[in-house]
């Protein structure tokens, strides 16, 4: 990007999320699946369980976090995935309205309730987005204090962005050839089940034993304890604690269904609540966002 420095800001900004768009339609190009999640859906707990699976099933290291063709390049039985948060993309192709860059592929959609999701989103910016990343997708850049009930209905960052990736994706499933709706709230409710589900639409279904050594594995407690050893360190920071003294700084934090009310008072819960089932797409089945309860966090 030095080539790039001088030009105007948003010229700059313009030319990055290019150039990201363009890797990433690279991987897509060569990937067997793609797993596409908006940020802070539980797509870490997800690629721990896929690595742990394929780890077990062909005796692999478990230093070795799966990152797309990285487990593929040690036993070609391993499909090759390609996770995305579907940021940059169209950028590069021009499809901003449409998923085209999807259709024909084998796509695994997971998808968690926005406002957990929104919460969630306010730790990572606060305590791990890198300064470059919040200019880039249009998040608070620092200059002064954002609250967490403002960032959530911030409407760059929070809930209505959120919604406008959940609608997007639920307007265009039908053109989308290979199409499975994972939801984060069906993973905690019944893993093992939910996660045989997934692997049998990735091609390599797994027994009850994998799955349970799976599961039990990826649980918040032990991928807390991995993060803190970082057992992952061949994989940088994606799994690293930003403050060993903060645990709002770790990747993995809580992984609560509903925790968003934790946060807000009674009027902030009925806003938020408000505004996700005026907007949101019934095509994922959440209905009252009340539906789930908090206390089933796995």
């Amino acid at each position: 990007m030095l080539f790039h420095r001088h030009r105007p800001e948003a010229e700059q900004v313009a030319i990055e999320r290019r150039l990201r768009g363009r890797d990433e339609f690279n991987m897509l190009s060569e990937a067997d699946c793609v797993i596409v999640s908006f940020g802070k859906s539980g797509r870490t707990w997800v690629r721990v369980l896929l690595s742990r699976f394929y780890q077990q099933k062909y005796g692999l290291s478990e230093r070795h976090l799966l990152v797309f063709d990285n487990l593929h390049r040690r036993n070609p039985a391993i499909p090759k995935i390609f996770f995305t948060h579907d940021n940059y993309l169209k950028d590069f192709t021009g499809h901003a309205d449409s998923k085209a860059d999807y259709y024909g592929k084998k796509v695994v959609l997971l998808v968690r309730n926005p406002a957990d999701v929104a919460v969630s989103q306010y730790f990572q910016w606060k305590f791990r987005m890198r300064s470059r990343k919040k200019t880039i997708n249009q998040y608070p850049t620092g200059e002064g204090e954002v609250g967490i009930f403002d960032f959530v209905m911030r409407p760059q960052s929070g809930l209505k962005k959120i919604v406008d990736f959940m609608n997007l994706w639920a307007a265009e499933a039908d053109r989308i050839g290979a199409l499975h709706i994972l939801r984060y709230e069906d993973l905690r409710r019944a893993p093992e089940a939910t996660l045989g589900r997934l692997l049998a639409f990735l091609g390599t279904p797994g027994s009850a034993e994998q799955l349970a050594d799976a599961v039990e594995f990826a649980s918040v407690d032990n991928m807390r304890k991995l993060e803190t050893k970082r057992v992952f360190w061949l994989s940088g920071s994606r799994m690293a604690p930003a403050d060993r003294s903060n645990p709002d700084s770790y990747k993995v934090r809580r992984g609560k269904v509903g925790g968003y009310r934790d946060y807000f008072d009674e009027a902030q819960i009925t806003r938020i609540d408000a505004m996700i089932g005026e907007h949101l797409s019934p095509f994922f089945g959440y209905g009252s966002v009340r539906d789930f309860e908090p206390a089933a966090n796995g």
